[in-house]
């Protein structure tokens, strides 16, 4: 739970930081710049945690989930993150990318068979109509 919490504090300061250094980069340049310090980060983190041939210790179908998955949340939703961001402004791009979980959760109900709480569902709710109301800014004349 602290970790989540981390991360939505971590997820919500990024795109200011990210609006600003796209005013004056272009989209690809941008991604370009933030995996490069990634993969500084993570490759230097394991290697000063003594975490030798770790990619090679995945198995083939773990390798090929772990790849999809980061076509599709690296590349893919990011270079439509960045576009947003940089075209849209941090506040508008941040609370339309905060209906995630209704689709996460919607997939992991048909696709993983997972059970989900009341709870979750009003939750999710909660987040879409949070969704429809950013999209349709009912309160903005």
């Amino acid at each position: 739970m602290l970790m989540s919490l981390f991360s939505s504090i971590a997820w919500g300061v990024a795109p200011i930081f990210g609006w600003l250094g796209l005013r004056h980069v272009g989209l690809l340049q941008g991604m370009a710049i933030r995996t490069a310090v990634t993969a500084a980060f993570v490759f230097g983190t394991l290697f000063a945690a003594g975490a030798r041939g770790v990619l090679s210790s995945a198995s083939p179908k773990d390798f090929l989930f772990i790849a999809l998955e980061s076509l599709l949340a690296t590349f893919a939703g990011d270079l439509a993150y960045y576009a947003a961001l940089k075209y849209g402004g941090a506040a508008t791009t941040a609370s339309i990318l905060a209906v995630s979980p209704v689709v996460t959760l919607w997939l992991a109900v048909v696709l993983l068979r997972e059970r989900v709480s009341t709870i979750q569902i009003v939750g999710t709710a909660f987040i879409f109509v949070g969704l429809l109301l950013v999209a349709g800014n009912p309160f903005h004349s």
